[in-house]
């Protein structure tokens, strides 16, 4: 395994192709890594090592002195970000080579996913960097991000919040959206990765580095395809983090746009499928999916079995949610005699309560029967996990039912509790508050069901 952390942690940069043109790439690339990003936001955070723009057609970029060629440097430069044209690429990594920069960042696009002429040069590029011995991420990528170290080497808009999900993806533009809806829904990141044609490292590499880093807890992958299986399959395997995938290319129209995309062919999704399932990466189907089912599994403990509860205040989004259950494979658990016999003697049941599995506690139910529901579902050992649904109504309190699920969590420390709170305005405050303790919540049941089956996983 090669150490990537200088990728991820080094203490001085040089941006080759550093532009005053606010419009381009290396200018962007810049201002990220003086300001954290281009689009103000609260998480963005200046790179704290120093940094060189490099350009021989200025001399002041941004307040900072700018270098013909980064040979000029006096001073040891640990990484390089190259935003140059393609055809410049070699050279310049010939020079970071001679400079004993060990890491490179490659932006610029031209290559495998262009031409044959682009083909040659990906070739050339990675032939110098296997020869001198350096870290090559791309070429064609966005960069990375890394929120705990403050570093922003990409041209990203902003930095994301921080957070636990560490997020590899093959294509650029999606890890670009995806940081914006992350500022939107303030999901955090530990470390966000765009490695493009993977000419140097890539998904096998990354995935082994964030396995280890301590700041991640669960890793989210986009991609296109991956060329050795058998590493990534091992790499995966090792992981001391759960693995989430979405993986694009799955018919021939998408094979076919993956190999124009990033130059690599995508191979039968069948074949991808079952590699993943034996590898025990969990397979996602949308962006969506992807996210929530990391977040979960970052956050909550794996089922240790098949067996769950549902309680909620609304009879219909029970049945919905048992539905939904059976499409994805999630049994019910049968509530036993003492189960319901602590039910009925907590004194907080409607007498028109279910006594079976969706749980109805019915709509007028305060924070109290809830509380009384939970306690008396999760104490029954073939119970693994529960969804709790509220629904609003007149008397719900949604920030109080958010306290309920939290004193739950700490009595039930090994059982997953996932939330469902339907509605939008008036339930904003008690999914806010079960945000920011870290308990999944949805609007709907059915994410809510496949956030559960995420937690059938062993990890």
């Amino acid at each position: 395994m090669k150490d990537l952390n200088l990728l991820f942690n080094p203490k001085s940069i040089a941006v080759i192709g550093a532009s005053r043109d606010e419009k381009s790439v290396g200018h962007g690339i810049l201002v990220n890594l003086l300001k954290g990003g281009m689009f103000a936001t609260r998480h963005n955070e200046p790179f704290k090592g120093n940094v060189y723009p490099i350009n021989p057609n200025a001399d002041v970029i941004l307040g900072l002195k700018c270098h013909k060629s980064i040979i000029e440097i006096k001073d040891k430069i640990d990484m390089a970000v190259i935003a140059v044209k393609a055809q410049l690429v070699p050279s310049v990594l010939k020079e970071c080579a001679r400079k004993q920069v060990k890491a490179v960042i490659v932006i610029s696009s031209g290559f495998a996913e262009f031409s044959d002429e682009g083909k040659q040069l990906q070739k050339e590029i990675t032939d110098i960097a296997k020869k001198e011995g350096i870290i090559l991420l791309g070429p064609n990528c966005l960069g990375l991000v890394n929120t705990y170290a403050s570093l922003n080497a990409s041209f990203a808009p902003a930095m994301p919040p921080k957070g636990e999900i560490g997020f590899i993806s093959q294509s650029g533009a999606l890890a670009d959206s995806i940081i914006d809806w992350a500022l939107w829904k303030n999901y955090g990141f530990s470390k966000l990765v765009s490695y493009g044609n993977a000419a140097g490292i890539g998904i096998t590499q990354l995935v082994e580095h964030m396995s280890n880093d301590k700041e991640t807890k669960a890793i989210a992958l986009y991609a296109e395809s991956i060329p050795d299986g058998r590493k990534f399959m091992a790499a995966a395997k090792k992981s001391k983090k759960p693995i989430v995938v979405l993986k694009a290319g799955r018919a021939e129209k998408g094979m076919n746009a993956a190999k124009s995309h990033t130059g690599n062919l995508a191979g039968s999704y069948d074949v991808y499928k079952a590699a993943f399932r034996q590898s025990n990466v969990h397979i996602t189907d949308n962006v969506d999916e992807l996210f929530e089912a990391a977040q979960v599994m970052a956050y909550q403990p794996r089922l240790k079995g098949n067996s769950i509860a549902i309680v909620t205040n609304g009879g219909g989004c029970g049945v919905i949610t048992a539905d939904s259950c059976a499409e994805h494979g999630m049994n019910l658990a049968v509530l036993d005699e003492k189960t319901l016999s602590a039910l009925d003697k907590s004194g907080k049941m409607h007498p028109a309560y279910s006594r079976s599995n969706p749980l109805d506690i019915v709509g007028d139910a305060l924070p109290d029967r809830y509380d009384a529901a939970l306690n008396a579902v999760l104490q029954q050992k073939d119970v693994h996990g529960l969804i709790m649904i509220q629904t609003l109504q007149t008397m719900t309190d949604p920030v109080e039912n958010a306290r309920v699920i939290l004193n739950a969590r700490k009595k039930f420390p090994d059982k997953p509790i996932i939330a469902v709170f339907m509605g939008g305005k008036f339930t904003r405050m008690g999914k806010l508050f079960l945000e920011s303790n870290k308990v999944p919540v949805y609007a709907y049941p059915a994410k809510a069901v496949l956030a559960m089956k995420a937690l059938l996983h062993k990890r």
